[in-house]
């Protein structure tokens, strides 16, 4: 079979990329081309002149370029010991250090080995350990010390198969909620799926610190985009459930009701007259509400708890005080601060931070509430008899001009956005507006914040579900000021980016699910597999490709993939976030949705055939499987329909459609909640801002009108649904 031509880069006005340039990319691991949909592209050398400067690499002239590949190679050739080595336990590792040079390793909790003739003993425990060198050539003093991490070979598997819900916490409004979704709420949530429905799991949207509302500009309610992703965001916190609450006195009590009683009037505006949910409104309240509780005082025992805390979170949460200090003073945008706070380490930070140390100090006691409401919930839902419990999500990056973005700036790329190249469905690609992790400077630290990050969102977690986890392999970079199509791909050290994971997530008993939807690299789903994390299959992009020759990335084709083929290390599901409900798949509305927003890229007519076709096939499929009395050429039910065991509350369809689910060997199913009501609405609607109201729709029935917690498992569609998800099978 011929091979397509390798094309080579050039700039806007058709000059091509000088060959050192090419060269010097790569070294640096930035791709030169990819493949598209229609065949390789190569990146213009503007895209790859930008990407290297990002990495603080001037490639401006081919003389410049060439002197820098240079200056790389020396560097590298000089090193004594590598930036950073990561290996798995029980694998061999052979060293290439000079003659006459003593290396050692230093233990993570004490201790020391000797390696002899540059092999590394292959028994070494799973920790983050020191390897060091020193020559004993009589040259001088050229010892190195660098991280040694050790990871598990393979992350543990689940207990058991287990089926859950899927939420978006804000959408779930409770009786008690002031506005939106909250801890508590989570809480009764996950108490009532796993004593009720055996429910083995929740999963919950990314619960990071989100960018605070700037004067006069509502803050960004994507929960993908969000100022820190080490901390989790106190607008979720259930104010009355703070231990301090039942101690405030007279005055402060009356003080904080008032303020419920108009966080009540909030939540009464979504549930009872179709309102939004307004994350801004809840926020002003409970930083209110909380700025009273903080003043009363701690027990010797909660005293003694926080301390435990603020020693264990360290400067991470420090400098996540300070920024939020900062911005309460200065606006979020902390690129536009005094010049002197742009640095995190300047003595004009430190300066402000004594200046402003009651406020920095009040974010650092929010974060501990949060923790510890994290922590209750989790503990409830273990107790409540599920497997896993809560599955928390962690998002692509952060806010560039969020906590994250300031804290470690020399960790992350400057002038760069991480998007999503063109293909089949997008043709001028995507850009995610989130500064992406430099690889380079990433290894020089040891990969300590991506640790310290991994570290504190697992902490209260029975799973981890990583978002576009083919992120810790490449990431399309999008240089500031130019359209998607002009990024390229930078790779990562994908095993020391799994190390690090899988010694983080070993440690903590998570078990870890990567969001691998789209395009995704050959090798690179055998790789996590191999590693024990667990993928994401939806049902409908789960077709036979192979069958008609076509590829995952092929626009169409593919019958559906039978049960028994679909892979067992999932979280199998029938939709996502960013995906039509089940009710608006299976009646059309989601076509129609985007034909009144103009999204639309073909005839209405033209979307709606294919639609229905494909929901047609779904069908037909299940009827193949027994599961549906359908004609498998669309053309309805038939009379002697089998009976679903639910009777009216739950159709037909969406029956079949779970239980279709249940006969794969997915280890985790998973239950769209909003599919448990019928609500028809897509929560995010991609290719959207202000043309739809996203990451703001609370829970709803079938008519898209807004539903309780307590509406929710009061429901009979509920309990049918829950009752069909009980036939797992072990």
């Amino acid at each position: 079979m011929a091979t397509a031509a390798r094309p080579t880069p050039s700039s806007s006005d058709g000059t091509p990329a000088p060959p050192v340039l090419l060269e010097l990319a790569r070294a640096h691991h930035v791709d030169t081309q990819f493949d598209s949909h229609r065949g390789p592209v190569a990146v213009p050398p503007d895209t790859l002149v930008a990407v290297l400067a990002s990495l603080d690499v001037d490639a401006s002239t081919e003389t410049l370029a060439r002197e820098a590949l240079e200056h790389l190679l020396h560097r590298t050739e000089s090193r004594l010991l590598p930036r950073c080595v990561v290996t798995r336990a029980g694998q061999r590792l052979d060293l290439s250090v000079p003659a006459r040079t003593e290396v050692w390793i230093d233990l993570e909790h004490g201790g020391s080995l000797t390696v002899t003739h540059g092999r590394v003993p292959d028994d070494l425990p799973p920790g983050r350990h020191t390897l060091c060198a020193r020559p004993n050539d009589g040259l001088g003093d050229r010892a190195a010390a660098v991280p040694l991490i050790v990871s598990p070979t393979r992350l543990p598997g689940l207990r058991q198969r287990s089926w859950g819900f899927l939420a978006q916490l804000y959408s779930v409004l409770s009786q008690r909620s002031w506005g939106m979704g909250d801890l508590g709420d989570l809480t009764d949530l996950g108490q009532w799926a796993g004593h009720t429905h055996g429910a083995g799991f929740i999963q919950v949207n990314p619960l990071h610190a989100g960018l605070p509302a700037s004067p006069g500009q509502a803050s960004d309610p994507s929960p993908y985009r969000p100022s820190s992703r080490r901390f989790a965001d106190p607008v979720h916190l259930r104010v009355e459930a703070v231990p301090e609450y039942p101690y405030l006195d007279a005055a402060a009590h009356a003080r904080v009701s008032a303020l419920a009683q108009r966080g009540a009037a909030l939540r009464d505006a979504v549930l009872l007259n179709d309102g939004l949910v307004d994350r801004d409104a809840t926020w002003t309240l409970k930083h209110e509400a909380l700025t009273v509780l903080h003043t009363v005082p701690r027990s010797p025992g909660r005293e003694a708890a926080y301390q435990a805390f603020l020693r264990r979170e360290g400067k991470p949460l420090d400098d996540y005080a300070i920024w939020c200090a900062l911005a309460e003073e200065h606006g979020t945008g902390w690129r536009s601060w005094p010049a002197g706070l742009r640095d995190p380490g300047s003595a004009a930070v430190r300066r402000a931070a004594d200046e402003l140390s009651a406020r920095v100090e009040f974010h650092r006691w929010l974060a501990w509430l949060v923790d510890e409401q994290l922590g209750a919930a989790q503990s409830s839902a273990r107790t409540a008899g599920m497997t896993v419990g809560l599955i928390h999500d962690l998002a692509v990056g952060c806010h560039p001009e969020g906590a994250d973005a300031w804290a470690l700036q020399n960790c992350l790329a400057t002038g760069i956005s991480v998007g999503a190249p063109p293909d089949a469905f997008n043709a001028r690609g995507q850009d995610w507006g989130l500064p992406p992790w430099r690889p380079d400077t990433l290894a020089d630290v040891g990969y300590a914040p991506y640790a310290a990050l991994l570290r504190g969102v697992v902490r209260h977690a029975g799973a981890l579900r990583i978002d576009h986890v083919m992120g810790l392999f490449r990431l399309w970079w999008v240089p500031e000021g130019r359209p998607p199509t002009e990024g390229t791909y930078v790779r990562y050290d994908h095993e020391a980016m799994l190390g690090v994971l899988a010694l983080e997530a070993q440690r903590a008993g998570t078990a870890v699910i990567g969001e691998d939807l789209g395009t995704v690299e050959p090798g690179v789903r055998e790789e996590l597999a191999d590693r024990g994390i667990l993928g994401t299959s939806v049902l409908w992009f789960e077709r036979d490709y192979d069958a008609k020759g076509d590829s995952e990335d092929a626009d169409g084709g593919g019958s559906p993939l039978p049960p028994d083929r679909w892979r067992k290390q999932c979280l199998a599901t029938l939709t996502t976030h960013d995906l039509p409900s089940t009710a608006a798949r299976l009646s059309g509305e989601h076509v129609e949705l985007r034909h009144r927003l103009g999204l639309l890229a073909r005839p209405l007519a033209e979307e709606q055939a294919e639609a229905e076709a494909d929901v047609e096939e779904w069908l037909g499929e299940l009827a193949r499987e027994g599961l549906l009395s359908v004609s498998p050429y669309g053309e309805g039910p038939a009379a002697d329909a089998p009976e679903t065991g639910s009777g009216d509350a739950l159709p037909d369809a969406v029956a079949a459609l779970h239980r279709y689910l249940l006969r794969t060997p997915a280890e985790l199913v998973g239950v769209w909640l909003p599919d448990a009501l019928g609500d028809p609405r897509p929560q995010n609607l991609p290719g959207t801002s202000s043309e739809y109201p996203n990451w703001r729709l609370p829970l709803a029935d079938a008519t898209g009108h807004p539903a309780s917690l307590e509406q929710l498992t009061a429901s009979p569609r509920t309990t049918a649904l829950a009752a069909v998800l009980n036939e797992l099978q072990p």
